[in-house]
């Protein structure tokens, strides 16, 4: 045999022994795979072991941990999610109005999210056949400290407690609010009746029922609140009758409770508004609805310290895109609107 054939049968059994070496490096690796799993799955079952008494200890303890977590929960890591916010022209907590019925000519808008429910649209369906809802939201403006005593404006700095009052300085700094639907579209409430500050966080919204929301016959809401409203709005739960309606209307319009409060609140002050011919040019060159103003500044939007500590008389706020500036007179119950002016931007 000569040295070249030889060479090549070398090389032949070279190749050979190279596809064996591979092949048995194939079967290591997966000896080593399969013996670690059994490792792991006997690991698994020694440490799952339990004698029945074991078993029982570590149940009970399992439950009892449970019942902590749910109770800790409960007392106080209550949390909730946003389901959107609300668009209104006040960027900021000043000259807000302090009740939504105040300022029933300003519009907003209920801009519902895409995080609790893939079609936010379909949690509205219904809705367009009330009037009125109750937005529950926050005050994310509101630095989150709790009062015990509050001073409202009407009571000229006198201080009551906190839960006697709408004041938004709250334990838990929550807002409720009675608003009326304008339209419906999409996942969008546009509403009247604005005392939100622009993009506060809204966790629910309920329809306003007057058989339920209304403790007495006199119903102080738009003419459609009538009677015959009430006997023909179906029950939010779709579970009672014709007949259970009405027979409920009747006996709550039959045994009508007493509504009592405070003087203080029901003593409301009403300001005389009036404009300046500046102010006047500024709000048509502005579009701005000279109605909507006077429904903010003849409810006073200054606050009880302003009024009564600083005796204020020039009061300024934002308004949309312009800023407001009005002169109060305390002495003749009267407030002037002197400059409507387009807001400058910080930016």
């Amino acid at each position: 045999m000569s040295v070249l054939t030889e060479m090549e049968s070398l090389k032949e059994q070279l190749k050979v022994a190279r596809k064996e070496i591979k092949n048995l490096r194939k079967q290591i690796t997966t000896l080593n795979y399969t013996q670690k799993k059994e490792i792991e799955s006997v690991r698994q079952v020694l440490s799952d072991f339990k004698c029945q008494n074991c078993r029982n200890l570590a149940e009970n303890a399992q439950n009892n941990a449970i019942q902590e977590d749910l109770e800790t929960t409960t007392s106080q890591d209550i949390k909730f999610s946003p389901i959107g916010t609300i668009k209104t022209p006040f960027p900021e907590k000043r000259g807000v109005p302090r009740q939504a019925s105040i300022s029933t000519q300003i519009e907003g808008v209920i801009d519902l999210t895409f995080d609790t429910f893939n079609n936010p649209e379909h949690s509205l369906e219904g809705l367009e056949d009330f009037s009125h809802i109750w937005v529950i939201y926050y005050f994310h403006k509101n630095p989150c400290h709790a009062k015990a005593k509050v001073a409202p404006p009407r009571l000229e700095g006198n201080r009551i407690g906190v839960f006697s009052s709408r004041s938004p300085h709250r334990p838990c700094p929550l807002g409720l609010s009675l608003v009326e639907v304008t339209k419906i579209e999409g996942s969008r409430i546009f509403f009247r009746g604005i005392d939100m500050v622009d993009g506060s966080p809204v966790f629910d919204i309920k329809p306003y029922v007057p058989q339920y929301d209304t403790p007495s016959k006199e119903i102080s809401h738009p003419e459609y609140f009538d009677l015959e409203f009430i006997n023909a709005r179906e029950a939010p739960d779709g579970q009672e009758t014709t007949c259970d309606s009405l027979a409920s209307t009747s006996q709550a319009v039959s045994n009508k409770p007493m509504v009592r409060v405070p003087n203080w609140v029901s003593n409301a002050n009403t300001l005389s508004v009036s404009f300046s011919d500046k102010a006047i040019e500024q709000m048509t060159e502005l579009n701005v609805k000279s109605e909507s103003v006077r429904q903010l500044i003849a409810s006073d939007p200054r606050s009880a310290y302003l009024r009564t500590k600083h005796k204020s008389q020039i009061f300024s706020f934002q308004f949309s895109e312009a800023t407001i500036t009005a002169k109060f007179d305390d002495a003749h119950n009267s407030v002037t609107v002197v400059q409507v002016r387009k807001t400058q931007s910080t930016l």
